[in-house]
């Protein structure tokens, strides 16, 4: 990100709500001030992610990440951050992705065994990823420990991903490397060993669990404008970017 766009982010800070290394590589990637703060380190309890009785996999991913904002956010005043102390304004980005095949959602598999079985059901099958990303806008008082939401915008990225025929010895060698046990679906687009996925309708990023062109409009809509981040994308997914240049 240039120096110009730095600098006028002096009033402004951010925080990312997750501990995915992908999503950290992308806030990175945008030359974005941020510190991470997990949702599990910001409340008391685990997050709860079993769908609603009926709830869509649209909604689902939404409403996660709301609850994820909405968690960091509020903890931020028990935070102490003191490169950030001259700030007025944290901005906190939380994102949850979904994979669902024929309408069944999958999640992060929980051992070796229900990664290998997701990979078989992908296999030559198109499949949904869905992605939700909310923005929490707060004023931050650092010396008076208070932090308010003034605003909080969620945005909602749709990408549709067909796989190639790969091989159960190929599916073995994955499972092997330990990639995909945190990835939704079990499958991490970007892998270029097992390389799983044939053609995509959607944006590469938001497969991987972080929808930077949504991220650029949900910023915008709070009054942060990044430029150009297609350029950037591209270069660094070696795709080409969802969004215009």
């Amino acid at each position: 990100m240039s120096r110009h766009f730095r600098q006028a982010l002096t009033n402004a800070f951010f925080v990312l709500a997750s501990g995915s290394p992908r999503r950290r590589e992308f806030m990175e990637l945008l030359g974005l001030p941020f510190v991470v703060i997990t949702p599990s380190a910001a409340g008391d309890t685990p997050l709860d992610e079993t769908p609603l009785p009926g709830e869509t996999p649209t909604a689902l991913v939404q409403r996660l990440s709301q609850i994820k904002a909405q968690l960091v956010a509020t903890g931020l005043p028990a935070q102490r951050f003191p490169e950030f102390e001259d700030r007025s304004q944290a901005v906190v980005i939380a994102a949850d992705t979904v994979v669902v095949l024929a309408d069944k959602i999958l999640g992060k598999p929980n051992h070796p065994a229900e990664a290998r079985q997701m990979l078989q059901q992908l296999r030559q099958q198109h499949h949904h990823v869905y992605s939700g990303l909310t923005i929490a806008a707060v004023s931050w008082e650092p010396k008076h420990a208070r932090a308010t939401i003034t605003r909080m915008v969620t945005r909602l990225q749709q990408s549709k991903v067909w796989m190639r025929p790969y091989t159960a010895t190929e599916i073995e060698a994955y499972l092997a490397s330990g990639d995909p046990l945190d990835k939704a679906g079990a499958y991490g687009i970007q892998n270029k060993s097992f390389s799983p996925v044939a053609r995509l309708e959607g944006c590469f990023a938001s497969v991987m669990g972080f929808p930077l062109g949504e991220l650029a409009v949900g910023l915008k809509e709070i009054g942060i404008a990044l430029p150009s981040i297609a350029p950037l994308c591209t270069q660094h997914t070696r795709y080409p970017c969802c969004q215009k240049a």
